[in-house]
């Protein structure tokens, strides 16, 4: 039994093709882990610990090579990596879990020691700000090259090749990455995006090839086993957009005509790296023109997630750090039972330190 003050986290959902038991979702974790960038018996392990949960989001996968551009992250672009994930979600599966893949194109944060010594691509030559994840450390990001029209073209069809992929290696769904800066978001926001073609300018045409994306990923499986990430506030990176409210509501608005699985937006609900507080919060606004299951992660826990459900400002919250520490993150929570603290030295390492190692509730704690 659960706590009366956790009901709304426990009841459950139906997320297009799938019915999940409760509404803790695993948010996307990069976490650094995989060999070559191939899925690995670790990587299957940390997940199958994790399958309690409503549903588990995986960490980021790149969809190509271009589209790569963090050291130790996986792929769904070759025959050993569609392998190895097949290896994680039948892990995850006779645990009784599911799983979506976030499929992943980093655009201009990626670096040219990931790309054969060429510049990565963005929809416009504006660099990021920071540094990426490359094989020698962090580097400082460069001007990416601007995508022409026909390469942005085939960029659609990879995301369409990788969600084929995804199904073939027996995922539940997928889930586009539109959020954090990577390629799809590089688009949305003026900040990054300053063509003056069909892909620029007014909201509409930054909006192009988002759609575009939708439209292959749901044609190439169904909409019904698609997800889509935004993360309207996010400054990181140097991204901001003059009017984001505007944009993520008609964002939301456009959505609306595919009937996806869920949208699952990346706002933090107080001042953070995903939330700036200096504007309001835009996942309230895309709530009011988005009719379909809304997801929402960012600094939740316990009492301010099923507070959320309540007063039906989402459907379903994703927990990040919470799920890294806490294998059994629904059971804890059910019980209203101490959480382990993650340890962030470890995040990115490699091995199964602070990766597999933390522990679980005890039977005597769960009775």
């Amino acid at each position: 039994m659960y706590h009366g003050e956790v009901e709304f986290l426990f009841r459950p959902l139906q997320l297009g093709a799938i019915q999940i038991p409760n509404r803790i979702i695993m948010a996307p974790l990069t976490r650094a882990r995989s060999t070559d960038r191939v899925p690995n018996p670790l990587m299957a392990e940390y997940y199958a610990q994790r399958a309690s949960a409503g549903l588990i989001i995986s960490e980021a996968t790149a969809i190509s090579e271009q589209g790569y551009g963090w050291h130790g992250a996986p792929g769904i672009y070759s025959p050993q990596q569609v392998a190895g994930w097949q290896r994680v979600t039948e892990a995850v599966h006779a645990a009784g879990g599911r799983m979506f893949l976030q499929l992943w194109h980093m655009g201009r944060v990626s670096h040219p020691d990931y790309q054969h010594g060429q510049l990565p691509v963005g929809p416009s030559p504006v660099a990021a700000e920071g540094e990426a994840h490359t094989p020698d450390g962090k580097k400082p990001y460069v001007i990416p090259r601007e995508l022409t029209v026909e390469e942005i073209a085939r960029i659609v069809e990879d995301y369409a090749t990788a969600t084929r992929l995804a199904r073939q290696a027996g995922f539940d769904g997928v889930e586009i990455h539109g959020a954090n800066g990577y390629l799809i978001d590089q688009f949305l926001r003026d900040s990054s995006n300053q063509r003056t073609d069909m892909y620029g300018g007014p909201i509409e045409n930054r909006l192009r090839f988002l759609q575009e994306v939708v439209s292959a990923v749901t044609a190439a499986w169904s909409p019904a086993r698609t997800g889509l990430r935004l993360s309207p506030t996010m400054d990181g990176n140097g991204m901001s957009d003059s009017d984001p409210i505007a944009l993520f509501s008609q964002a939301g608005q456009l959505l609306n005509d595919w009937g996806l699985a869920y949208v699952h937006t990346a706002e933090a609900i107080r001042p953070g790296r995903l939330f700036n507080g200096a504007a309001p919060r835009v996942t309230p606004f895309l709530r009011k023109t988005y009719h379909g299951v809304l997801i929402t992660n960012g600094g939740y826990d316990r009492q301010t997630a099923e507070a959320a459900l309540r007063n039906q400002e989402a459907d379903a919250i994703a927990f990040g750090q919470s799920f890294i520490a806490n294998p059994d993150l629904p059971a804890r929570f059910r019980l209203a039972a101490e959480l382990n603290k993650p340890d962030p030295a470890t995040y990115y390492s490699s091995g199964p330190e602070g990766y597999v190692d933390y522990g679980f509730l005890s039977a005597h704690q769960q009775n």
